[in-house]
């Protein structure tokens, strides 16, 4: 049987470095976790991609406000990407 491989976690240390798990089963208590915080991460990406849009499309919107939403959506950006990133390895890993 091919061991699991490691699951980028949607979470890093305090001194920024990626954190992972090494499970076989994707329904333990940190897989479910980690999911549950995976779609939170999206859900947020989606209401600032909303948020960024708005203020995109306001003609009046001052610097501090665009700079605030570039800002919001660079930080749901990374989440998601890190939640590609260990998706796609573990599809990956599903391939036989």
């Amino acid at each position: 049987m091919k061991p699991s491989p490691l699951r980028l976690l949607p979470w890093t240390t305090p001194e920024g470095n990626p954190c992972y798990l090494s499970t076989d089963d994707g329904d333990s208590l940190l897989s479910r976790l980690a999911d549950d915080i995976e779609e939170a991460q999206v859900e947020s990406g989606e209401q600032v991609l909303a948020g960024a849009r708005a203020v995109l499309g306001d003609r009046r919107a001052g610097e501090r406000a665009v700079r605030f939403a570039l800002v919001r959506t660079t930080e749901a950006l990374q989440d998601v990407l890190r939640i590609a990133v260990s998706r796609g390895a573990r599809l990956e890993a599903a391939d036989f």
